[in-house]
């Protein structure tokens, strides 16, 4: 596709996939603008991470634990920031029509925030077993994460089943 054709598509398309596709870049800046916060503090730019009065919550506690720096000497901030903005990208890549088109993307899309779900809930789970509690910045990324998934599945199930031979479906 020529470029200005996708700047158009993804710019003033209308279709319920690009829709989803939309919300799913918007769930990705918030995931990544809680790794920001997240990572802020894992690298000392800010001494604290404030939470809302709820029981069970304590990102700065969370957030220092051993678990958060074990991965490649990096803070996981960082590492999740990297994460939303690959979301962003496949959910950006490709035109309107990308299921019939490139379906690789829909699957991918789908198959990434699958992943991401699955991995963010193993995380909540070590982050309570190790600290008995909960980071609130996490968890709201946790929710892109889950959503993005559900909003992926329509975008994949027409790519799949363009792949597969029931050519004859348009986009949910």
């Amino acid at each position: 596709m020529n470029p200005k054709q996708l700047s158009e598509e993804l710019r003033k398309g209308q279709n319920p996939d690009l829709t989803r596709r939309r919300f799913i870049v918007g769930l990705s800046f918030v995931g990544a603008t809680m790794a920001e916060a997240v990572s802020a503090y894992q690298v000392g730019m800010i001494e604290e991470l404030p939470d809302p009065p709820l029981p069970g919550l304590n990102s700065s506690k969370v957030d220092a634990s051993d678990y958060a720096y074990s991965v490649l000497d990096t803070p996981d901030g960082l590492m999740m920031l990297v994460n939303y903005s690959i979301t962003a990208l496949l959910a950006g890549a490709g035109g309107k029509d990308r299921a019939m088109q490139t379906p690789f993307l829909p699957i991918a899309m789908a198959g990434k925030t699958l992943l991401d779900s699955v991995v963010a809930l193993r995380l909540a789970r070590i982050e309570w077993r190790d600290n008995e509690a909960f980071c609130a910045y996490c968890q709201t990324a946790t929710l892109c994460s889950l959503a993005s998934f559900v909003l992926s599945i329509p975008e994949a199930t027409t790519a799949f089943q363009h792949l597969f031979g029931n050519r004859d479906r348009g986009t949910a």
